[in-house]
C-alpha cells in the first residue's frame, strides 16, 4: 500500500483548507480534526521527530479494540503468559530477521527467552493476512477502525509497529471480559494496551461490577498480564487504555510488582472509571499518581464514575452527551487534544449525585441492583450489544416479560435503591438552586414532588 508522502500530505492540507473556506469557518478551524485526521496530518513524522503524545496513546488504545484473533498469537492462561516469548527484531521493511544480542538491546528487547518466529506480528503481516477483514468485527466502529489501521499502516510514525502477547478471554462464570496486547513501537518503546468494554453483554456486566464490587476478575488479570508481559522486554514502557481499559491500566500499575511499576513512564487513562476509596488504599496509588494522564470528554459519565481526586484534562468533542465516550469524536487541534476548561456543569452535577449514590449502597444492595439488571438484559437471549440493538423490538419484548418474572421482594428492593438515588439528586438540586429566585425554586420543588409521587406508586 502506498504510504502518505510529503507531497500527498501537503495536498491534503491544501484541500482541507479549501473545504474549510467553503464552509465559511474560521481559519483556525482548518487545524481541527480527530485522531484520524491527526494520522493524516502528522503520520509522516517519526516518533523521534515528534515525541509520543496523549493523542498517540488514544490511537493505540483504540487500536487494541481490533479483533486480533487468529492473526496475532494469543497467550492463554498464567502458564502461557509466564512463558510468553520475546519479540523478534523487525527490519525497516517489516520482515522478520535474526537478531543478535547487541541489536536486540538497541531495540529494547530482553534476552530472557528464546525467540520464536510466531512471537510478533507486524502491521504489514496483518494487512497481508488472510484473516485481515476479521480485524473489524465490531460493526459499530468498522469504518473508523478500518481508517485507523490503514492510517497507522500508511504512516512513518507507526508503520514498523509490532504486536505481541495478545490475550482475549471471556468467562461467563466469573463475569470477565479481558483483552490486552503489547505494542512495540518503531522507536524501541513499548505500549501495553488494555482493551475497554467490547460489545459482549458480560463485558458491560463487568463495567457495572467495577463500580459496585472490586476487584473484579479482569482487574486481577490485568496485574498478572502486566507482570508477565514486562518480563518479555527490557527498558521503560507506557501503559494505557480507553474506558474500562483505562481503569485496568491504572489498577495494574498500582498493583504490579514494584520492579515493573518503576519502569512505567506514563499511565494513560482515557475516560476510564475510577475506584472505590478502599481499592486505592490497598494499592500503591500514591507511587503512580504523578504519572497518570487522565483525559475525559466534556460530557464525561464513564470517566468521572467514582473519580473524586487527581488532575484530569477535558477534551472537546464533536458530538454531545454520552456519545462523547467514543474516542473518534474527540477533537484534535494540530498535534494535541483541544482542551477545554472543565466538564459541563450539568454533567458534573449528575456525576456527583451518581457517585454519592454508589458509595451509599450496602454490598447487598449493590449486588441486588447489578444482578437484577444483568438478568433482565440476558432475557433478550443475545450475548452481545450489536445483536441486542439490531433486534431491539424482539429484545424489548423479552426484557418486558423478564421484568414481570422478578420476585416481588427483589422488585421492591430495586425501587428502594432507585429512591435513594432520587433523594440524593433532590438534595443536590435544592442546594444548587438555593440562591435562585422564588419562582425558580417553586418550579424545581414541584418537579421533585412529581418524581417522588411517581416513585411512591411503585412497589
Amino acid at each position: 500500500m502506498q504510504r502518505y508522502g510529503r507531497e500527498e500530505m501537503e495536498a491534503f492540507k491544501r484541500n482541507r483548507y479549501k473545504k474549510t473556506c467553503r464552509q465559511n469557518l474560521c481559519v483556525e478551524d482548518r487545524t481541527m480534526g480527530t485522531v484520524l485526521d491527526y494520522l493524516k496530518e502528522y503520520g509522516d513524522y517519526t516518533l523521534t521527530e515528534m515525541p509520543f503524545s496523549e493523542v498517540d496513546s488514544l490511537i493505540l488504545s483504540q487500536f487494541s479494540y481490533l479483533k486480533f484473533d487468529e492473526i496475532v498469537p494469543e497467550a492463554q492462561g498464567k502458564q502461557a503468559q509466564t512463558a510468553m516469548p520475546e519479540v523478534p527484531v523487525m527490519s525497516a521493511g517489516g520482515e522478520r530477521k535474526e537478531a543478535d544480542r547487541s541489536e536486540a538491546a538497541e531495540h529494547g528487547v530482553a534476552q530472557k527467552a528464546e525467540m520464536t518466529e510466531a512471537a510478533a506480528v507486524s502491521l504489514e503481516e496483518m494487512f497481508r493476512h488472510e484473516k485481515y477483514d476479521s480485524l473489524y468485527g465490531d460493526e459499530r466502529y468498522r469504518r473508523d477502525n478500518t481508517a485507523l489501521f490503514l492510517g497507522m499502516y500508511g504512516s512513518k510514525r507507526f508503520h514498523n509497529t509490532r504486536i505481541t502477547s495478545y490475550v482475549n478471554q471471556i468467562d461467563l462464570d466469573t463475569e470477565m471480559q479481558f483483552s490486552a496486547v503489547t505494542i512495540h513501537l518503531p522507536d524501541g518503546m513499548v505500549y501495553v494496551a488494555f482493551r475497554g468494554t467490547d460489545e459482549t453483554i458480560v463485558g458491560w456486566k463487568e463495567d457495572l461490577n467495577l463500580a459496585f464490587s472490586e476487584p473484579v476478575p479482569g482487574q486481577l488479570m490485568s496485574v498478572e498480564y502486566l507482570n508477565h508481559t514486562a518480563e518479555t522486554f527490557a527498558g521503560d514502557f507506557y501503559v494505557g487504555g480507553h474506558s474500562k481499559g483505562g481503569n485496568l491500566a491504572v489498577y495494574a500499575a498500582m498493583n504490579c510488582r514494584k520492579e515493573v511499576r518503576d519502569r512505567i513512564v506514563t499511565i494513560y487513562d482515557h475516560d476510564g472509571p475510577g475506584f472505590r476509596p478502599e481499592v486505592k488504599a490497598q494499592g500503591a496509588y500514591g507511587e503512580i499518581e504523578g504519572r497518570i494522564r487522565k483525559t475525559v470528554p466534556r460530557s464525561s459519565l464513564v470517566g468521572m464514575l467514582l473519580y473524586s481526586e487527581g488532575e484530569y484534562e477535558v477534551v472537546e468533542s464533536k458530538t454531545i452527551g454520552l456519545a462523547q465516550h467514543n474516542p473518534y469524536t474527540w477533537l484534535v487541534k494540530e498535534d494535541a487534544f483541544l482542551i477545554v476548561k472543565d466538564i459541563r456543569t450539568g454533567r458534573k452535577f449528575m456525576d456527583k449525585a451518581l457517585n454519592q449514590w454508589i458509595l451509599s449502597l450496602s454490598p447487598e444492595e449493590m449486588h441486588t441492583f447489578v444482578d437484577t439488571f444483568y438478568q433482565v438484559i440476558l432475557a433478550s437471549e443475545t450475548d452481545n450489544l450489536i445483536d441486542l440493538t439490531a433486534n431491539w423490538m424482539k429484545s424489548l419484548h423479552r426484557i418486558r416479560m423478564a421484568l414481570k418474572e422478578i420476585a416481588p421482594e427483589t422488585e421492591k428492593a430495586i425501587w428502594q435503591i432507585m429512591r435513594a438515588l432520587l433523594d440524593i439528586i433532590s438534595a443536590n438540586m435544592k442546594e444548587r438552586f438555593r440562591n435562585r429566585n422564588e419562582t425558580e425554586r417553586e418550579k424545581l420543588e414541584e418537579a421533585i414532588r412529581q418524581l417522588e409521587t411517581a416513585f411512591r406508586k411503585q412497589p
